[in-house]
């Protein structure tokens, strides 16, 4: 054994675990092609492309492949609505799927959504898609570890999402630990000091990003590790493919500062928020004008979401808004979906909703009005903005950001996680495209023994 091959056993780069595909359907283009290919030689991978360059078909001709290959039944998970999105796909593309609410295979594809998960039994199916796969991290522990749990138990696996560590790459450990690659925790063991000491807390990172930075020699590793499981893309030039047809339409990003009518509490003039705390109350104490000047926003929108943070937010904005119908968390998911697919379907003016209920996997393309309530949540600004933003929308997309003076802290929190979402990004897309950088020949002058222990 050469000592390139012996440093190459020893990367912990993800093997293939799949098969090579016969024939892949001509109706994929040439990057889908390659990215399906590359999934179901690796058998167990994650692309994360971005909103609007077909995952869908993508996920069920992976999933179709895997059937008539392992002979056994695929399960397709998706957030809440998608599934009917996803059903009314395979029947444009003539994929056999159905959706099942039972627990029971109800084809050689079947598809629920995560809220059902734990009525399916994972030895059921030879392999799983986990749609919008950053969702994953957003569940309760309990919910992803479910997820998690049944992923492991399936041969044939595959995550899909457009935001796969929106401004965090540590976050990358939750699908490298659902892919049966290196543990969340051996991750950061491996590449990442913790300048805090507090490694102990497990996932206790999330309140303290600034704790964690790459060891000395472990940035490149990084890359290539996560390069051996996962692809990413932004558009098909990424992979070497044509942009034709896949160009963004025009993003109209428009602020809205609203004063309060009222100084906080024992003051005597209103005072900017400068703490988080300062900020819900800020909130509060303007959540009258603020849905007043959302609903005046979208008075003249054709189709339109008003996104909001807040319960209160929710129902102030639904009787404010005429032809508004609200999706909050409490109603039953039957109903849930059945609102997310009325406005799906053109069939209700303007959602009023959540970014952590409704910003996962959607096509809204119907709709180009928004109006967004900002938070510190980088993927809930990104998720919510791209259901309608994404390859395919005619129109120029207007997202009118209704905020106050001290929101001033949000926009620019928002902007910082933007920025490092861009570069993390930019960071795997280098790293992917080119299959050669994700191995590297070492050449030695002399030949090197490896001990028969060692190997």
């Amino acid at each position: 054994m050469s000592y390139a091959t012996f440093l190459e056993r020893r990367t912990q780069l993800g093997g293939d675990h799949g098969f090579d595909p016969q024939e892949l359907p001509g109706f994929l283009y040439g990057f889908q092609h390659d990215l399906v290919q590359w999934a179901l030689r690796k058998g167990r991978s994650a692309v994360f492309a971005d909103c609007g360059l077909g995952k869908t078909p993508m996920e069920l001709v992976w999933a179709d492949l895997v059937h008539h290959h392992a002979g056994r039944p695929v399960l397709v998970a998706t957030p809440l609505a998608v599934a009917y999105q996803t059903a009314d796909e395979a029947a444009k593309f003539g994929i056999e799927a159905a959706i099942s609410r039972g627990g029971r295979p109800a084809g050689p594809i079947t598809i629920t959504n995560y809220d059902r998960l734990h009525l399916f039994n994972p030895v059921d199916y030879a392999g799983v898609v986990c749609d919008e796969s950053s969702a994953i991290k957003a569940f309760d522990g309990a919910r992803r570890a479910l997820v998690t749990d049944f992923m492991r138990k399936t041969p044939y696996r595959l995550l899909a999402t457009a935001t796969a560590a929106p401004n965090d790459y540590i976050e990358l450990g939750t699908s490298s630990e659902a892919l049966g690659e290196l543990g969340y925790m051996d991750m950061l063991g491996k590449f990442f000091v913790n300048e805090q000491r507090n490694a102990s807390t497990g996932r206790g990172y999330l309140g303290q990003r600034n704790a964690w930075r790459f060891k000395g020699h472990a940035e490149q590793p990084f890359w290539r590790w996560v390069a051996s499981w996962a692809r990413a893309m932004r558009r098909p030039s990424d992979y070497g493919h044509s942009d034709d047809g896949f160009v963004l339409p025009e993003l109209v990003q428009r602020e809205h500062v609203v004063k309060a009518s009222r100084p906080p509490e024992n003051a005597l003039f209103d005072v900017p928020a400068a703490s988080l705390q300062e900020e819900r109350e800020e909130a509060r104490r303007t959540l009258a004008e603020r849905c007043e000047a959302a609903a005046e926003l979208l008075a003249d929108a054709e189709h339109g979401i008003a996104w909001c943070q807040l319960n209160d937010e929710g129902d102030l904005l639904t009787k404010l808004i005429d032809g508004a119908v609200q999706v909050k968390g409490s109603d039953p998911v039957d109903a849930k979906e059945e609102a997310l697919a009325a406005f799906s379907r053109g069939d209700i003016r303007v959602l009023v909703t959540k970014p952590s209920i409704a910003g996962w996997g959607l096509n809204w393309q119907h709709c180009h009005r928004m109006t967004f309530f900002p938070s510190h949540s980088y993927e809930q600004w990104y998720q919510a903005v791209r259901r309608c933003w994404r390859y395919g929308q005619q129109h120029p997309v207007t997202v009118d950001i209704v905020t106050t003076e001290g929101g001033a802290r949000v926009l620019a929190n928002l902007q910082r996680k933007a920025a490092q979402a861009d570069a993390m990004f930019d960071a795997l897309v280098a790293h992917m495209r080119d299959a050669t950088a994700v191995r590297r020949t070492i050449d030695y002058p002399h030949p090197v023994e490896v001990p028969a222990w060692a190997s």
